[in-house]
């Protein structure tokens, strides 16, 4: 008797109703949808939210779940690390897209995330669709998606920028990315087909791109952009044959001189062709059509070329965001069309923020200044060349790192520790360099807060090299004197993200505890009910899951 009571003890204790509704995964979403904004900041949220309309950022907060203290948590912030970590929930130095490019212990050159000459172009006869995930070391959730369900799924990436659609269709997925100069097509490479699709090629030889070969105006009265500054400012880069870098910018006018349709996404109308292209994206691939979840990954790109441009307080930035407001209510109608209200996820996010232009910063009596690489660059030649008696031990220096040539320093039988110390001290010497790490004191492990952490996660053994530089804060290379800005540091300005989850398995409402980008992967594959990619380092929020009823 006393066993039988134990064993039924057992079963309510280790078979409860709600340990069974965890395990449970519950009704997936037919399709689910991510969307990485280029270079947006936390605060465009924030700054420009009573400009939005209902149907858009908005929507997404109100009815969904919104991440406020969401950062990065590696170096560099940059745009093929970024869409990278996102998707596989890990940090560069896991799934070794350590930058957008970087120097190749391998081959000794320079190489680009997303490049491979062992692949062909589709869709144009220029090398622009010779690209492929082959650089990528581990598997993204839309990978994991497809072989859980055994490949019956369907994943598709659309960006203007070839590694914005790339990194995030993983290696099992079809990436899409935008070719500008006088051809204005969307093309792909033999990594995914032989030929693109009948619903591409008429988009293609459709009109859409060509209708947006016109004037930027702004959206509204110029007087009501009272969370920018003036239309005229020293802090914004100008169009070639542009007399000043003011609306309205005349895009017929300028086209030739600016790389023709490659014009179209250093304005919103970049957004606006990309958003074009997902909705026939949805069309012609059926996407959410049935019980299989398919994947949508859009990056809009358009974002961060005008950032680049402009910088962060530019009329032209803000037009850009409530110009994306509109093209997000744009997606999410089509999504309750064709998809079903309810029936899909979105995720938000970045892969970047941006800093101020350092003018901007001085102007205002905050720290602020550029630097010049190659000064740095050829004092550390300098230095070597003084200190050891040969410039050669430096194999190459550049991406915030430095790399020893090993064969040179065990010829000359040095201590490679002591070499890096020596180099390190000497580096921060230079007023521009905040902090210096050696590849020492990053495979210690013992780096877990701050700047440090940050570098640490960027760190891949591989294919890093054996210091690494952090400029100060505030600080930006000289191709930004003429105005504009960049990002890539460990500051908050190019830390802090969104992160907004709305639709099918999401409750409504925020927090303000601190998430990382990696934890955004787990997250969605656990709400899926699929493995985890195979690199994850991020924490499933649960917060965000609607309690079932």
């Amino acid at each position: 008797m006393m066993k039988q009571v134990f064993s039924f003890v057992f079963l309510l204790t280790f078979i409860s109703p709600a340990m069974a509704q965890e395990d449970y995964p519950g009704e997936r979403p037919k399709l689910v949808v991510g969307i990485v904004v280029d270079q947006m900041r936390y605060e465009y949220l924030t700054r420009y939210w009573d400009r939005y309309g209902e149907g858009g950022f908005k929507r997404l907060v109100k009815q969904g779940f919104n991440f406020k203290n969401h950062h990065f948590n590696y170096i560099p912030t940059a745009t093929g690390p970024g869409h990278t970590s996102v998707y596989t929930g890990s940090t560069p130095s896991e799934h070794g897209i350590i930058g957008n490019e970087w120097f190749d212990v391998f081959t000794d050159t320079e190489v680009y995330c997303v490049a491979d000459p062992a692949v062909a172009s589709v869709g144009t006869e220029s090398d622009a669709g010779k690209m492929s995930p082959h650089r990528l070391r581990r598997s993204t959730m839309t990978d994991e998606l497809r072989i859980f369900n055994n490949f019956k799924g369907i994943t598709v990436a659309v960006a203007l920028k070839d590694r914005g659609a790339v990194l995030p269709a993983g290696y099992t997925g079809t990436a899409y990315w935008f070719h500008g100069k006088d051809e204005g097509r969307w093309v792909s490479s033999t990594y995914y087909m032989n030929e693109l699709p009948r619903w591409v090629e008429k988009f293609n030889k459709s009109k859409t791109a060509s209708s947006y070969r016109q004037k930027w105006k702004l959206l509204y009265d110029k007087d009501t952009y009272v969370n920018s500054n003036p239309d005229d400012t020293p802090y914004e880069q100008k169009f070639k044959g542009e007399k000043a870098p003011v609306f309205p910018h005349d895009l017929p006018g300028l086209w030739e001189e600016n790389g023709g349709f490659d014009m179209i996404k250093s304005t919103p109308f970049g957004n606006n062709i990309t958003t074009d292209f997902a909705l026939a994206a949805l069309e012609g691939e059926g996407l959410g059509e049935d019980d299989v979840t398919d994947f949508l990954a859009i990056s809009y790109s358009s974002t961060d070329y005008v950032g680049h441009r402009y910088g962060v307080k530019a009329m032209e930035t803000e037009d850009t965001y409530l110009r994306l407001d509109r093209d997000l209510e744009r997606l999410l109608k089509s999504l309750d069309e064709k998809v079903g209200k309810g029936e899909y996820l979105v995720f938000l996010t970045a892969d970047h923020g941006a800093s101020y232009n350092p003018r901007y910063l001085e102007d205002h009596k905050m720290s602020g200044g550029f630097y010049k690489t190659s000064e740095m660059i050829n004092g550390l030649n300098d230095f070597a060349q003084r200190r050891f008696g040969n410039a050669g031990i430096l194999r190459y220096s550049g991406y915030g790192q430095v790399y020893l040539n090993h064969s040179v320093l065990d010829s000359m039988e040095l201590d490679k520790e002591k070499v890096r110390r020596i180099l390190a001290d000497h580096l921060l010497t230079y007023d521009q360099v905040e902090k210096v790490f050696t590849v020492d004191m990053l495979r210690s492990g013992d780096l877990k807060t701050g700047i440090a952490e940050l570098v640490q996660n960027g760190y891949n053994a591989k294919l890093s090299g054996d210091i690494f530089v952090v400029f100060s804060p505030g600080l930006l290379s000289t191709g930004y004197v003429k105005g504009g800005t960049s990002h890539g540091t460990a500051y908050v300005y190019d830390t802090h993200v969104p992160f907004l989850l709305y639709g099918k398995g999401i409750r409504q409402g925020y927090t303000s505890d601190k998430t990382v980008i990696p934890d955004i992967a787990p997250t969605i594959s656990s709400l899926l009910g699929i493995p985890f990619p195979n690199g994850v380092k991020g924490a499933v929020r649960s917060e965000a899951y609607k309690i079932n009823e």
